[in-house]
Parts: C-alpha cells; sequence; structure tokens
C-alpha cells in the first residue's frame, strides 16, 4: 500500500525544498561523445559524462552507504539505471550512456513530443498515407483506412499495445513523419537526452537510431509531468474503436474491442504479479533491441524510475523480473546509497538559474556528490527552497521565470499511485 496523504505530504516538502540540488545544464565538457551512432557489441571506454563522471564509465556504478543492500545479482542487461524521480538522484546504473537500439520505448519521447499538440477529444480520418511507411512485422492496435479515430483513441493504441500504426497516425497529423522526427530530436536536444538519435518516431529499428537507459529515463521524468501521458501510460484496460460493419439486419455498426496494456509490470501475467506500486511507463522490443524497459514505482512517499535495456538472459518476462529486482533495491536502498550521478534538468531550465551562478552552471561551487553541475531553481520574484516547498505542499503549481521547467517535476504522482495500488 502506498503511504498516506500525511506521509507523501511531508515528502513534498523534504523534495521540494531540495530543489536547488537539481542539476541544470551540462557544460561542453561533458557533453555526448559525437562519433558513430551505430550500437556497439560492448560499451565504449568512454561514454558521455551527462549527470556525472562515473555515468560515463563502463560497468556497474553503485556507493553503498551504511546500511544499504547489496545489488540483485544475476542482473543480465547490457545496460540499466536506478534514479530517485523526484530528486533526479541516481541511486546505480550499468553502462547507463551506452547508446543502443531503444526499441518502443523510443515512444516516451514520441508522446513527450507530440502530446501537447492535439485534444483528446480531437477526431482524424485515417487516409491510407498515414500508414506509409510501417516496417515489416510492427505492432499495431488495429487501425482501419477510412475509419475515425479520436486522439485519446491514438493514444491508448500507442501506451497500451505499443501500436506503429497509432504512432504513424499522430505523426501524419503532425505534420508527417519527417516533421516529427525532427521535433523528437529537437526535444531530446532540449532534454540534454545527448545520446539519443531518432530515426523513426516508433522506435522500430533503423540504422543510426539510438538511445541509452539515461536518456530513456528523462523521457520518461518529462512525459510523466503531462497528466494525459501518466493517465495513458497507467492504463490497465480500455475499448478501441473496431471496423464499422453491417450487421445482419443491414445496420451499420461499430464495435469496440479491448486492448491491454503490454507492460507487464502493470497487467501482470502468468510467471509476473502487478508490481506493487506501478504507475508505468513504457516497454519495447525489437530484434536489433532485444527487451527494453522503462518504470515507474512509488512506494511509502518515494518514487523511482527504472530502465533497463537488452538482459541478455533470455527467460520468460526477463527484463520485467530485472526491472522488479532494481526497483527493490532502490526502495530499500533510498536513502542509503550514496547516488553516483543525477538526471539533468531540461536545457531551458537555464533561465531560472540563480543570480551568481557561474558561466559551468554550477551555483556557488556547490555540486551533487557524482560532481555533476548543478544550480538554484527558484520561482520568479526570488521564493527559495522552502516557499516552493510549502506552495506544492499546498497543491500549488508554481511556474518558474519564463523557459523554464515547473518546480513540480518534483512530483511524487500521489492521486495516481493510490489509485493504482489501492487493493
Amino acid at each position: 500500500m502506498s503511504a498516506p496523504k500525511k506521509t507523501i505530504g511531508r515528502s513534498l516538502l523534504v523534495t521540494a525544498a531540495a530543489l536547488s540540488a537539481l542539476p541544470l545544464a551540462a557544460p561542453a565538457a561533458l557533453a555526448a561523445p559525437t562519433p558513430s551512432t551505430s550500437p556497439s557489441a560492448t560499451p565504449p571506454a568512454h561514454m558521455s559524462s551527462v549527470g556525472g563522471a562515473r555515468l560515463g564509465r563502463p560497468g556497474t556504478q553503485v556507493n553503498l552507504g551504511t546500511g544499504a543492500p547489496v545489488l540483485p545479482k544475476n542482473l543480465s542487461a547490457r545496460s540499466w539505471i536506478v534514479a530517485d524521480a523526484e530528486s533526479g538522484e541516481v541511486l546505480a546504473a550499468h553502462n547507463a550512456h551506452w547508446r543502443l537500439p531503444p526499441a518502443s520505448t523510443m515512444k516516451m519521447l514520441f508522446a513527450d513530443t507530440v502530446l501537447p499538440k492535439f485534444q483528446k477529444t480531437d477526431r482524424h480520418k485515417v487516409v491510407p498515407a498515414d500508414l506509409a511507411g510501417m516496417g515489416a512485422g510492427s505492432s499495431m492496435v488495429g487501425i482501419k483506412e477510412g475509419e475515425t479515430y479520436t486522439v485519446h483513441d491514438l493514444w491508448l493504441g500507442v501506451f497500451l499495445r505499443s501500436g506503429n500504426d497509432a504512432v504513424h497516425v499522430l505523426s501524419a497529423m503532425n505534420h508527417g513523419t519527417a516533421a516529427t522526427v525532427r521535433e523528437m530530436n529537437q526535444q531530446a536536444q532540449e532534454l540534454q537526452a545527448l545520446d539519443t538519435h531518432v530515426i523513426t518516431p516508433d522506435g522500430y529499428d533503423a540504422p543510426g537510431q539510438v538511445s541509452s537507459a539515461y536518456d530513456l529515463t528523462l523521457f520518461a521524468r518529462s512525459g510523466l509531468q503531462k497528466k494525459d501521458f501518466r493517465e495513458y501510460c497507467s492504463t490497465v484496460r480500455a475499448q478501441f474503436p473496431g471496423e464499422t460493419k453491417k450487421n445482419k439486419k443491414g445496420k451499420t455498426v461499430r464495435k469496440s474491442f479491448e486492448i491491454q496494456n503490454t507492460n507487464r509490470l502493470l497487467s501482470g501475467d502468468n510467471d509476473m504479479p502487478v508490481y506493487q506500486g506501478i504507475a508505468g511507463v513504457k516497454n519495447g522490443y525489437t530484434t536489433n533491441a532485444g527487451n527494453t524497459f522503462t518504470g515507474v514505482a512509488e512506494r511509502d512517499g518515494r518514487v523511482l524510475l527504472v530502465t533497463v535495456m537488452h538482459p541478455e538472459k533470455k527467460e520468460h518476462n526477463e527484463v520485467y523480473k530485472e526491472a522488479s529486482e532494481l526497483l527493490d533495491w532502490g526502495f530499500k536502498a533510498s536513502g542509503k546509497a550514496v547516488p553516483v550521478g543525477a538526471l539533468v534538468a531540461p536545457r531551458s531550465a537555464r533561465a531560472s538559474a540563480q543570480p551568481g551562478a557561474n558561466p559551468s552552471g554550477q551555483a556557488g561551487g556547490a555540486g551533487d556528490p557524482s560532481g555533476a553541475p548543478v544550480a538554484s531553481a527558484t520561482a520568479k520574484g526570488g521564493s527559495g527552497g522552502m516557499g516552493v516547498a510549502l506552495a506544492m505542499a499546498a497543491g500549488v503549481l508554481v511556474l518558474l521565470a519564463a523557459g523554464a521547467f515547473l518546480v513540480n517535476r518534483r512530483w511524487p504522482l500521489p492521486d495516481l499511485v493510490r489509485r493504482r495500488t489501492r487493493p
């Protein structure tokens, strides 16, 4: 069961008061490497240091403090990361910046980019060109040419069934696939997800299309600021419009059919129970990428993000098993393990830096334990961390200076999580 409201309120006060510890921007010295975007067979000796120098090193990075449990044994993923969704602290990571094929976890960036463009109630009639260019064997929700769908329907198809057909229709509505890919790459740059190179909006394998466990976690964290994103990624089952047909009486009818979320930590499976406190986010699979997964979960007022890419073990649901083990570890290690890095804030957050921050983005010479640059974010008008905390505790969304991100970037998803964990 999740924490009562009083506990979550205390969590809000603590985490919001520490808002100034969020890393603001990575200086040029920490930018992602620029060589080939083709994934390698082994992690490079030197990777991006965005978020902290240790995150750029190959292998497992963890700093167990007093009382912290050891990491799960027999983890086989090529890359993984466990981070606090509110503070941005990276509790542990393994090849966090290894550039690998992301599969359908790329849809998180697609949603973060395109969701704000349309209203849920907007309607679109599908034409043949909307479905052109999908890769062979694509996962699909079952969209039919000539049928009309709401934007709400289409996003359910994206999140629950990982429907490439729904992605292509939404891309067509968004001035086409090329424009959408361009905007996704721009959004990745805005989020400082510098390991990412988008070729297809749906995550289908394509030469040069890569991301990293670190970047996928940034996409999830950004997307989860959006109410609709949280709703779609946490939905277990929904009705989806079928094809319009004539029944035996000659009457035109359009029946719906049920779709279920393919995220097994959310929907469960024979050998995979629903994970306590799970609230999303997205899974994926292609031949090149193997299984990929990013999830968010809450326990006792603590919200964690985990990303797992390409487990080498071929056991059924292995990506979910390793993700759940890492989440279990993260909840036990929170407050004990010393962070090895941090999730950086968007580039536009520079507008909210405190006066006096030096050109590197480091405020007052302070830094996080990983050595990543940090800067303080304050509400417009000069309110400090505790003022922000009180505002958040009262449920008020405080908008930072123009161009900055919302203070509720340190949100605990209380309503959403309580719904998911209620017996």
